[in-house]
């Protein structure tokens, strides 16, 4: 018997950038949408042949991670699936057990930057990578009047079952531990903020496996404070811990730990475009680079600039690390990422992995004798801005209005710069990006262009 299907005209409803996202436990996030989706994704595993799957599943620190988990896991084991529950987990470590257990596939539930009153379910196949539009569509597609239905529900031996998959979040500590080249010379004096989120499952583990001193911060979850002041949104608090406690760099995660960013030893950024630069020219000098680098329209042009001196090609792609992971395919590249901290390297892993990049980081930063304290200097971004309009309950931006205005801006630049808008996928909010070589020409259009826009969302 075949599943059932209902079509929603070709167009994602649910699905964000980065899976289905909303406040837990309303909207569309509760256990009852958890439940469904979990049908739907064995659903659509058994149309492309895979009727009795094995499905990793794992969440981050939040305190409705557990009452997701479970209405997930019950909706995948009524479809027939074998569900492997590994607990606190960041994203990549599922990706990682995905391809150990030699999984079906694998769910994470958590909303990454998110606070904590929101969360989410996002899915990977079975190499450990997000799915694409096309497939999350399908997933959709499979929701409809599913738990209303006798059809496909297994019964007897063919229901599916839940259990404890054990030791998969030491086996991904030892893994990133075994990416270290040279233990012996890693920095010492170095802070890690883990946002109160997954990478404090992993994290100590890593520690004691280097046997280093490292320090950590933003490590005691409660499952209401994952990034509460803390981590990549807020990167001032391992900027102040770095300079006030005199410590060599500093390294910030999101919640579900597939983001990272840095900090030198004088608390200023190093995002994920200066990590770009260093790690392309890493992989370069080791002949493991591929055709080049691929980053997102959000990207700083200085990156471009840089690379482009170095004979290292660079191509562009929407924003999101599942559109970074499909260009590098479609381009042969074996590097790519966004400025604010989703990095994918081919040869070490499938989908954005901070700590993997922070390991990485430490690799290229001693092979190539870099000074990280004179990476911001030496890079010379040029000067952007990012606003953030909040689009209001229920209201529809007309695109088409924001296309025209954003090319009266962009005239406005007299071709000195650039003007990138675009829907966030997560969030109800308008993201306008400007940058220019010029400060003032970047703040007089930025202004402008979102005076003329607030009207739209509001």
């Amino acid at each position: 018997m075949s599943p059932i299907k209902n079509s929603n005209h070709g167009k994602r409803v649910l699905f964000g950038t980065d899976g289905v996202r909303d406040v837990a436990n309303l909207g569309g996030m509760t256990p009852e949408m958890a439940l469904r989706l979990g049908r739907s994704f064995v659903l659509f595993l058994a149309e492309r042949g895979i009727p009795r799957p094995r499905i990793v599943v794992g969440r981050d620190t939040r305190r409705s991670g557990t009452m997701l988990e479970g209405a997930l896991s019950a909706g995948m084991a009524s479809a027939g699936a074998e569900v492997l529950a590994v607990g606190i987990i960041p994203t990549p470590g599922v990706s990682f057990a995905v391809r150990r257990a030699a999984a079906d596939g694998g769910a994470v539930i958590s909303a990454s930057h998110n606070p904590a009153e929101y969360n989410g379910i996002k899915f990977l196949d079975q190499d450990g990578c997000k799915l694409s539009d096309d497939c999350e569509l399908s997933i959709e597609e499979f929701l409809g009047d599913n738990l209303l239905t006798d059809e496909w529900r297994p019964t007897g031996a063919s229901v599916g079952e839940i259990r404890p998959l054990s030791g998969v979040v030491r086996s991904y500590a030892d893994h990133l531990a075994s990416l270290v080249r040279e233990p012996e010379v890693l920095p010492s004096s170095v802070v890690f903020d883990c946002a109160n989120g997954a990478a404090c499952a992993v994290m100590p583990l890593l520690i004691d496996r280097l046997g280093v001193s490292w320090t950590l911060t933003g490590a005691e979850p409660n499952g209401l404070n994952i990034n509460e002041g803390v981590g990549v949104i807020h990167l001032g608090h391992l900027a102040d811990q770095v300079t006030k406690r005199a410590y060599r760099l500093g390294f910030a995660y999101d919640g579900d730990a597939d983001r990272m960013l840095m900090t030198d030893s004088k608390g200023r950024a190093i995002d994920g475009d200066i990590a770009i630069w260093v790690l392309a020219r890493w992989l370069a000098a080791q002949g493991d680079l591929g055709a080049g680098v691929v980053v997102t329209v959000m990207s700083n042009m200085a990156l471009e600039e840089h690379l482009s001196r170095q004979g290292i090609r660079l191509f562009r792609c929407p924003v999101g690390d599942r559109y970074v992971l499909e260009a590098m395919r479609q381009h042969g590249a074996r590097l790519g990422g966004e400025q604010s901290g989703h990095i994918i390297a081919d040869t070490y892993t499938r989908t954005g992995d901070g700590l993997c990049t922070t390991i990485m980081m430490l690799n290229a930063c001693h092979d190539l004798n870099e000074d990280i304290d004179t990476l911001v200097d030496r890079f010379g971004r040029y000067p952007q801005r990012l606003s953030n309009l909040t689009i209001a309950g229920g209201r529809v931006v007309d695109m088409e209005v924001v296309a025209s205005l954003s090319q009266e801006a962009q005239n406005l630049m007299r071709g000195n710069g650039r003007i990138f808008i675009r829907p966030s996928g997560t969030e109800p909010l308008l993201r306008i990006l400007v940058e220019a070589r010029n400060f003032d020409l970047v703040e007089e259009v930025s202004e402008h262009l979102t005076s003329r826009l607030r009207e739209f969302c509001s």
